[in-house]
C-alpha cells in the first residue's frame, strides 16, 4: 500500500467519523426515541394480549358456562382491574350548598348531574345544566399489565367519614395501591374542584406515564322558551394559555384539533355554563360542536378530549376545577381580581358583548349604569326606561347637531335646485358637483355634518343590541304584559308550522316589537318630511319605510327588553324632533347662511387639493368631449 492510497483511507475513515459525531442524536432526542420505543412496546403489547384474549375468549365460550366465560372475559380486557370492572348496584353521592347540587355516581367516579337551586328552566322546573343520560367523564391509562383502562368503567369506593363539602373515591387492587378521585365543593361557589392522586401507582399504571387522557361530553338541555334565540347564544369557547378566547361555530357541527396548550373550554347555553379548568393546562385538544334536533330536549352537543399532565410518582396532584353555573358578567369578572393580569382566566369572555369597540362600550358604560340603577331599583323594565332616558341624553348633542345640517342643507334646497337647473345632464355633473360644493364651502355645511353624530352613536346602539340577550339579570323578570324581558313578549301565538313564516317570524307576534315597528315608521316620516329632497333617488323614501317593516321579522323572535328598548328610544327620538324644530328659526338659519356666503373663506390644504383635483377632471372630460366631437 502505497503513501497516497494511505491518505485516501484515511481521510475516508476522519469523514465517517466526523460526519457519525456531528450528526449524534442529543440527549433529548435520545429519551423522545426512548419513550417512543417504550409506548410502541406498550402498544404491541396490549394488542398481543387483545389477540390473545380473543383466542381465548373463543375457546372458552365453547368450553365453559356463561358465567365463568364472561369473568374470563373480563379479566382478559381488564387485567388485574377485571374485579372493579363488574358490579352489581349503581350508588348515587351528592355535594351541594346553596347554589349548586351535583350527583356522583361510584360507576366511573364521575359527575352524573348538576341542578342549579337558585334557577327554574323556562317551564318553571327545576333547572338541570346536564343528566346522567347527556354527560360523560372518562379519564384513561395504561395499566401495568398493558390493557387500555377507561375509569367510566370502574367501580370505585366511595371512602366514609369525609369532611363536609368533600368526597372521594378510590379505585384500590390492594391495601397499598390505590387511584383517588377527590372532589370539594366549598360554600357559596360553583366550582367544583377535582384532584387525581394515589400510592405507588406504579403497581398500577405502566412505568412510563406521564398523563392522563381526559374525555368530558355534555348535551345542554333546553332551558328557555325561545328555542331558535337560545341555540343562537348557545356555544363552545375555549381559552389559549397565553393567549385570547375563541370560539367554535355556533350554527353548524364542527371538530377542531387544538395543538396549543388550552386553560379552559366551555359549554354554554344562553344564560348558563359549565367550564372545565385546569389547574395547569389542557394539550393535545379535540373539540366537538353541534346543534341537536329541533324535536330533542338537548340545545347543543359538546365534547373535548385532552391530556392532563399527570406525575405517577405522586409528588404532584393532577387537578382541575368544573364551573357549572350562570353566565353573569361580574360573577365570572370577580375570579380574576387581584390575579395578576397573565394568570387571569378571563371567563367573562364567554359572555357575547360584542367586538373590541362594542364590548368597550359595554364594559366601560352600559354594564356600570345598568349595575348601578340595580342597586336602587327592583324592577328591571324601570331599569330599562331610566337607562334609554339617560343614554338620549348623552347623546343628545350629536342629535341637534345632526339635525341642525340637515336644516341647513333643507334652507339651502332651493339654491340646490337652481344649480341643477344651471348644470343639467350627465355630461355637465362636474360643474354641478363643484358649484353644489362651493356653495356648501362659502355657506359653511358640511354634507358630512348629519352623517358623523349618527356614526359616533353607533357603538352604543350595537352595545345594547348586544347587551340585551346575554344579560341574565333579565331572564324571568316581568314588565307590564312582558313575563320575561330575555324572550319575547306573545300578545298572539299560533300552533302549526306555517312555510317561511314560522322559520323566521315564529308563531307569534311580539307586542313590543309592533309598538318599535309602529315608531320607527313614525320617525322615518317624520325625518322624511325633514330632510331635503333628492329627486335623483327616488327610490330612497320606499326604502326607508321598508326598514322598519324588516325591523318587525328581525326582532319578533329577540329579547322583549331589546324591543322595549328601542321602542322608547326611538320615542324620544320622535319627541326631541319636534323640541329642536320648535327652536329652530329657519328663516333666520338661511340669513346666516347667507352671511357666511360673503365672508372671506380660507381654504383648507385638502379643501385646495380636492378643487385642483376636479378642475383636472373638468378639463380632461372637456377634451374628451372635442374629440368625440371630431
Amino acid at each position: 500500500m502505497d503513501k497516497n492510497t494511505l491518505t485516501g483511507f484515511v481521510l475516508i475513515l476522519l469523514i465517517i467519523v466526523g460526519f457519525s459525531w456531528l450528526n449524534k442524536p442529543s440527549k433529548e432526542a435520545v429519551e423522545a426515541a426512548r419513550q417512543q420505543q417504550l409506548i410502541t412496546d406498550s402498544l404491541a403489547r396490549v394488542e398481543a394480549a387483545r389477540q390473545q384474549a380473543l383466542l381465548l375468549n373463543d375457546t372458552l365460550a365453547t368450553a365453559t358456562t356463561p358465567a365463568v366465560a364472561d369473568t374470563n372475559s373480563l379479566a382478559m380486557t381488564y387485567g388485574i382491574f377485571a374485579p372493579l370492572a363488574k358490579t352489581d348496584s349503581v350508588a348515587y353521592s351528592t355535594l351541594e350548598n346553596e347554589l349548586v347540587k351535583i350527583t356522583f355516581s361510584n360507576k366511573g367516579a364521575r359527575m352524573v348531574s348538576a341542578q342549579l337551586k337558585q334557577f327554574v328552566a323556562g317551564d318553571s322546573s327545576d333547572l338541570i345544566l346536564f343528566d346522567e343520560e347527556g354527560t360523560g367523564f372518562n379519564l384513561s391509562f395504561f395499566s401495568v399489565d398493558s390493557r387500555l383502562i377507561n375509569t367510566t368503567d370502574m367501580t370505585f369506593t366511595q371512602l366514609p367519614n369525609q369532611a363536609k363539602g368533600s368526597l372521594t373515591y378510590r379505585l384500590a387492587l390492594n391495601e397499598s395501591a390505590w387511584l383517588d378521585f377527590i372532589y370539594t365543593l366549598k360554600e357559596g361557589d360553583y366550582r367544583l374542584k377535582f384532584d387525581v392522586k394515589g400510592q405507588n401507582l406504579t403497581q398500577l399504571m405502566l412505568a412510563n406515564t406521564n398523563q392522563l387522557d381526559l374525555t368530558w361530553d355534555v348535551k345542554m338541555r333546553q332551558q328557555e322558551i325561545g328555542r331558535k334565540f337560545e341555540e343562537r347564544y348557545s356555544g363552545l369557547n375555549y381559552k389559549y394559555l397565553v393567549d385570547d378566547v375563541e370560539k367554535l361555530s355556533e350554527t353548524k357541527e364542527t371538530t377542531k384539533s387544538v395543538v396549543e396548550e388550552l386553560k379552559w373550554v366551555s359549554f354554554k347555553d344562553q344564560f348558563f355554563a359549565c367550564i372545565a379548568i385546569s389547574d395547569k393546562s389542557f394539550s393535545s385538544n379535540k373539540l366537538y360542536s353541534s346543534p341537536e334536533p329541533e324535536n330533542s330536549p338537548y340545545i347543543k352537543r359538546y365534547s373535548m378530549t385532552s391530556s392532563l399532565a399527570f406525575d405517577i410518582r405522586g409528588d404532584q396532584t393532577t387537578g382541575m376545577s368544573f364551573y357549572m353555573g350562570p353566565i353573569k358578567h361580574a360573577l365570572l369578572k370577580s375570579f380574576d381580581k387581584g390575579v395578576p393580569a397573565d394568570k387571569q382566566l378571563d371567563l367573562d369572555r364567554i359572555v357575547p358583548l360584542g367586538g373590541k369597540i362594542i364590548r368597550w362600550a359595554n364594559t366601560g358604560i352600559i354594564l356600570p349604569m345598568f349595575n348601578l340603577f340595580g342597586r336602587f331599583i327592583s324592577n328591571y323594565g324601570l331599569i330599562i326606561l331610566l337607562m334609554t332616558f339617560v343614554i338620549k341624553l348623552l347623546l343628545f348633542p350629536l342629535t341637534y347637531k345632526s339635525y341642525m345640517s340637515s336644516a341647513k342643507m333643507r334652507v339651502l334646497q332651493p339654491q340646490i335646485t337652481e344649480i341643477n337647473n344651471r348644470y343639467p345632464g350627465t355630461e355637465k355633473a362636474t360643474e354641478r358637483s363643484q358649484a353644489t360644493m362651493e356653495l356648501y364651502r362659502k355657506a359653511g355645511v358640511s354634507p358630512m355634518g348629519g352623517c358623523l353624530p349618527m356614526l359616533l352613536q353607533m357603538p352604543i346602539l350595537f352595545a345594547m343590541y348586544s347587551f340585551f340577550p346575554s344579560s341574565i339579570e333579565l331572564r324571568q323578570e316581568s314588565f307590564l304584559w312582558a313575563h320575561d324581558l330575555s324572550t319575547y313578549d306573545a300578545i298572539v301565538s299560533w300552533s302549526g308550522n306555517i312555510p317561511l313564516v314560522t322559520k323566521y317570524f315564529g308563531n307569534h307576534i311580539s307586542l313590543f316589537c309592533l309598538l318599535m315597528t309602529i315608531t320607527n315608521i313614525l320617525y322615518t316620516h317624520l325625518n322624511m318630511k325633514t330632510q331635503p329632497t333628492n329627486n335623483q333617488m327616488p327610490g330612497m323614501k320606499t326604502m326607508m319605510y321598508i326598514m322598519p317593516v324588516m325591523f318587525l321579522f328581525i326582532f319578533n323572535q329577540y329579547s322583549s327588553g331589546l324591543s322595549f328598548y328601542f321602542f322608547v328610544s326611538t320615542l324620544i327620538s320622535i319627541l326631541q324632533t319636534y323640541a329642536i324644530r320648535a327652536t329652530v328659526n329657519e328663516e333666520k338659519l338661511l340669513a346666516q347662511l347667507n352671511e357666511n356666503k360673503k365672508k372671506p373663506v380660507k381654504k383648507s390644504g385638502f379643501a385646495a387639493r380636492l378643487e385642483q383635483m376636479q378642475k383636472e377632471q373638468q378639463k380632461m372630460l372637456q377634451e374628451q368631449q372635442k374629440k368625440g366631437k371630431r
